[in-house]
């Protein structure tokens, strides 16, 4: 049964933001800040598995901005889109926001197929400024001179090459009619590092530099009263108190930028009197805003940011964050495993380091950071950097293990094949989430690494199906000069409880047989195995002998077992949680093509197109590859009857 949520009495007149403009006033605002931020705690205090703390933090900036600018033919840009819950709601979707990254419900980013508000679907941070640039310049071209262009990016996210090269070409394209909005809540999901952070502080808390400013934005904002020369004046002397005062060169308008602010981001009032000045000002300009992860909820802020990040289901009268305990111990995180495993591994060589791109927390390399903080290095939102750096330690012989989401690599991809692997260094990469990873959808599945990774040369591509594995696969990659050793494994749970075995040594390109059998054979990669192992125990009565090979390497692969499976099997399964164009399975039927073998191959995966959010058993029911999905393939391919099959299949 769906909960009626109840909105305020402002809230619930505002069906878009059309509304919003026409129905309330400035000092409305106030209020409609309020029972947004109250709104967005009702629903997912309840629902859980969302983001939380970052749109709290934008309440009032999303509220300032649906009313100055004429959404949606002003174009407004929401880097990455954990923050864009109060968008959504105020952009006709508070009825559905229940459903908030539920299988079928809408999604937890900004989608254009959703709605015309979401002018450009995102999920993987600063791809704003790049974006709302390529809108000004096409509207420019189109000769809509009126129209508005507008980027929210988070002060993590402006730590990406690609938001730099947006800002770069943007100085340079000076008639666009581009807004920068900086949302510096020094987070993104763990605290944020670097130069530019402590750059963005000096200004946040330049004392004699704020106090002067104010004098210098009461100018700025009146430029329309005093006309273009006062405007240049205004611009000249603003540039030359932010340089002396701050006792540096101001970053942004190096770029060419005019820069403002920075500003409270909770003063909605002020925020609209300053967005509306803004209007009338062309060229590239950015808005420094201040605002605080989780504002206006009490527990949110006084808690650990990381943790009400995405904190699910919680208590919203008293914070307690609503814990399920099982009733029998439970297998770790493979995150965990990794986690603890680097820390074991390079107390026994010297030579092992952390790399992370902003993910210590998500990926576990926090319990290094923590244990060994000078071996462990959080580069900020910055794969192609981490790819990098990493391949310039090892180098110098170190054995840099690069921690990076599956779906995120995507965004290295030139520097693992042109900087690591060509090179042959003896780089690690630990790709977390690979496979389908749930409610985050489509911009975040691993779909695509086993893919992408194996037709690199001189780079090991490997999975684990449990824990054990995963250890004895990092035991081995960091073993001698190993090269370029890529071990990908799930989002959630394994399923070992005594997980912490001894480590041994598993041979390059090496996998094994988990079950005989005569009748036909499953071939898995990574933990479907384990999908693989459970259809097998629910048809053990069946009749059908059934072998299942973990194969453990999609390059190089282990052609001594594949010679002795295509000799003695004519129907065989593949199972991976990747894409099946190009990936395991693809693998598979090649070597069988050259060493000119024939037999019935039948690849289950990810079809070749996007799969939207949802729980992961959910996904991968959808995709055909979990443990029903399995028993109905065998049975189709060994010609045995559904009513035969059926109670195995019901069981499961």
């Amino acid at each position: 049964m769906v909960k009626n949520y109840t909105s305020g009495p402002f809230l619930s007149q505002i069906v878009n933001p059309g509304d919003l403009r026409s129905k309330f006033s400035t000092d409305d605002l106030i209020q409609v800040s309020d029972e947004l931020r109250q709104y967005i705690v009702d629903v997912i205090s309840e629902i859980g598995n969302s983001h939380f703390g970052a749109s709290l933090g934008v309440v009032e900036l999303t509220v300032a901005l649906h009313y100055v600018f004429n959404t949606p033919q002003d174009q407004l840009v929401w880097d990455v889109g954990h923050q864009a819950y109060g968008h959504k709601i105020l952009t006709g979707r508070r009825e559905n926001f229940h459903t908030n990254r539920l299988k079928g419900g809408i999604s937890g980013f900004p989608k254009r197929s959703e709605s015309e508000f979401d002018t450009f679907g995102v999920g993987h941070s600063s791809t704003s400024i790049s974006a709302a640039l390529g809108m000004a310049a096409a509207n420019r071209l189109k000769g809509n001179l009126n129209t508005q262009h507008i980027a929210v990016i988070g002060d993590g996210a402006m730590t990406a090459g690609l938001a730099f090269e947006g800002l770069n070409n943007a100085g340079f394209e000076k008639d666009t009619n581009l807004l920068v909005i900086l949302n510096d809540n020094c987070m993104s999901i763990d605290p944020n590092v670097g130069a530019l952070k402590e750059y963005l502080t000096d200004i946040t808390t330049s004392h004699t530099y704020n106090k002067v400013k104010d004098e210098v934005w009461k100018l700025l904002g009146k430029i329309s009263t005093f006309g273009p020369d006062a405007q240049s004046i205004a611009s000249k002397v603003s540039s030359a108190l932010k340089g002396s005062l701050l006792k540096q060169s101001n970053l942004f308008e190096a770029l060419n930028f005019r820069y403002f602010g920075p500003v409270d981001g909770h003063d909605v009032i002020g925020l609209a009197k300053v967005l509306e000045d803004l209007k009338d000002i062309p060229g590239p300009k950015i808005l420094h805003c201040i605002t605080r992860k989780g504002a206006g909820y009490k527990y949110s802020e006084e808690g650990n940011p990381t943790k009400w990040h995405a904190p699910g289901i919680f208590n919203k009268e008293t914070g307690e964050i609503v814990k399920i305990i099982p009733k029998s111990p439970q297998a770790p995180k493979y995150q965990d495993v990794f986690g603890h495993t680097i820390v074991e591994l390079a107390e026994k060589n010297e030579k092992i380091v952390g790399v992370t791109p902003a993910m210590p927390s998500g990926s576990s390399l926090n319990i290094m950071m923590k244990a060994m903080p000078e071996r462990s290095f959080d580069v900020g939102i910055a794969e192609q950097h981490a790819v990098t750096f990493s391949a310039g330690m090892a180098t110098q012989g170190l054995v840099p293990f690069c921690n990076i989401y599956s779906s995120f690599m995507q965004r290295a991809y030139d520097q693992v094949i042109h900087d690591v692997a060509l090179q042959n260094l003896n780089v690690v990469f630990c790709l977390d989430r690979g496979g389908l990873v749930g409610a985050d959808g489509a911009t975040h599945h691993g779909a695509y690494d086993l893919a992408y990774m194996r037709c690199i040369p001189n780079l090991v591509v490997s999975a684990p199906m449990n824990e054990e594995e995963l250890r004895n696969l990092m035991y081995s990659a960091q073993l001698e000069e190993r090269g370029p050793y890529s071990i990908r494994y799930p989002r959630g749970n394994g399923v070992m409880t005594a997980w912490r075995t001894p480590f041994k040594e598993i041979k390059t390109g090496r996998g094994r047989k988990v079950t005989n059998g005569e009748d036909i054979a499953l071939l898995s990669i990574g933990h479907p195995g384990n999908f693989a192992q459970e259809a097998i125990a629910k048809m053990s009565e069946s009749g059908i002998s059934i072998a299942h090979y973990d194969m453990r390497f999609v390059k190089p692969l282990d052609e001594m077992l594949l010679h002795e499976i295509f000799s003695k099997f004519k129907k065989i399964i593949t199972i991976e949680d990747g894409c099946i164009m190009g990936g395991f399975g693809s693998a598979i039927i090649e070597f069988m093509v050259d060493q000119k073998y024939q037999s019935e191959v039948v690849r289950l995966g990810i079809p070749d197109e996007y799969i939207h959010h949802g729980t992961q058993e959910e996904l991968w029911d959808e995709c055909g590859f979990d443990v029903a999905a399995i028993i109905k393939t065998i049975e189709k391919l060994v010609s045995i009857s559904h009513s035969s099959t059926a109670s195995f299949i019901q069981a499961g």
